[in-house]
């Protein structure tokens, strides 16, 4: 069960990048639909890592012409197996994507990355 859902919030979540490996770096197909919360709760999950001193930087980014991308929220570089919740409070658009860029000699990641929004 995810923080987010362990918090007992009523609303769904929304995936912004599904689970899978991976082994370079990714960027998230553009998630629309969230413009109307006043706070996003995100959270980053990483259920396996491997190679020599791999490491994992993910940001979430927004548009308004879906061609320039603005990082609006940064999670703490990953090393290993592990889950972090951050919570956006400031402004974004209506698209949101992610990036996780992948480090370190032969590394893998399996992660993903879930948000609710809260509109009230």
């Amino acid at each position: 069960m995810s923080d987010i859902q362990q918090a007992n919030i009523p609303a769904s979540t929304v995936t912004l990048l599904a689970s899978a490996a991976r082994t370079e770096t990714v960027t998230g197909t553009a998630v629309k639909g969230l413009s109307a919360a006043r706070l996003l709760v995100m959270q980053l999950d990483v259920t396996a890592a491997s190679g020599t001193l791999p490491t994992l930087d993910v940001v979430v980014q927004d548009t308004v012409d879906g061609t320039n991308w603005n990082t609006i929220a940064t999670f703490t570089q990953k090393t290993g197996v592990t889950r972090e919740v951050i919570r956006l409070t400031t402004a974004f658009t209506d698209q949101l994507r992610v990036v996780g860029t992948i480090g370190g000699t032969t590394p893998s990641f399996t992660f993903a990355v879930l948000t609710w929004a809260d509109s009230n």
